[in-house]
């Protein structure tokens, strides 16, 4: 079993738990996923970043994935807080994803690149997925 699907079953059991409403449980376990996508993101990032340093022209990408990689791992704290601010960077954080996954999908020979991009679309994909009304 992955982390993503553990960690959205034990959403759904604790919101199941807590007495909240079938749309509520399904809100949390979006909440977990996205958290997940975030964290897995702002890896990819980080190993992206550190891929390119021995690349020439790749000083753009590079600043797209530290970017990024802040962007996604600030998102995954705030989500997982269900803070005031939740909606608003979970909107970022897909942004973010999209321009690094485009940046990144420019060097598709690079192994970190093409890795990158499948984690920055997966994770913009479940930020937009985790917004009330998006």
């Amino acid at each position: 079993m992955d982390r993503r699907t553990m960690l959205g079953g034990t959403a759904g059991l604790l919101a199941g738990a807590a007495g909240l409403t079938a749309s509520a449980r399904d809100e949390a376990t979006a909440e977990s996923v996205c958290c997940v996508d975030c964290r897995d993101c702002r890896t990819a990032c980080l190993a992206c970043a550190v891929a390119c340093l021995d690349e020439p022209g790749r000083k753009e990408c590079i600043r797209l994935c530290l970017d990024c990689a802040d962007i996604c791992g600030a998102c995954s704290s705030v989500s997982a807080r269900n803070g005031p601010l939740t909606e608003a960077m979970k909107a970022v954080c897909a942004e973010a994803c999209e321009r690094c996954a485009e940046a990144c999908e420019q060097h598709s020979e690079d192994a970190a690149c093409v890795a990158c991009a499948q984690h920055c679309r997966a994770c913009a994909k479940q930020c937009r997925a985790a917004i009330p009304g998006a």
